[in-house]
């Protein structure tokens, strides 16, 4: 396989152990953005103005960006702190896609 393959192929056997209270957190903000989308499907249905639909979908793209930061520095104080404590240093690389891919 290509190292790139390889690396795609760890990512799929990774996972995060996270509390109750993360999962609960994360669940409700996802569940507030779904209820903010229906509200933007019913808006269309309802041929709604074009402002009022622009407003709503700032508003979901802020909540987006404020989630992906949450488990952003959640990811940064403990998977990337674990890996480099373990000596894999490779989550370095990671962390810098990540970070390009917000840009």
């Amino acid at each position: 396989m290509e190292k790139g393959k390889d690396r795609n192929m760890e990512h799929c056997n990774r996972i995060k152990v996270r509390s109750e209270e993360e999962k609960k957190l994360i669940l409700t903000r996802l569940n507030r953005m779904i209820g903010q989308m229906n509200g933007i499907r019913k808006m269309i249905e309802e041929d709604r103005y074009c402002d009022d639909v622009l407003i709503q979908l700032s508003a979901i793209d802020k909540s987006i960006k404020s989630l992906a930061n949450m488990v952003l520095d959640n990811h940064m104080h403990t998977c990337l702190v674990q890996n480099i404590q373990e000596g894999n240093l490779e989550v370095i690389d990671e962390i810098v896609e990540l970070f390009k891919r917000f840009q």
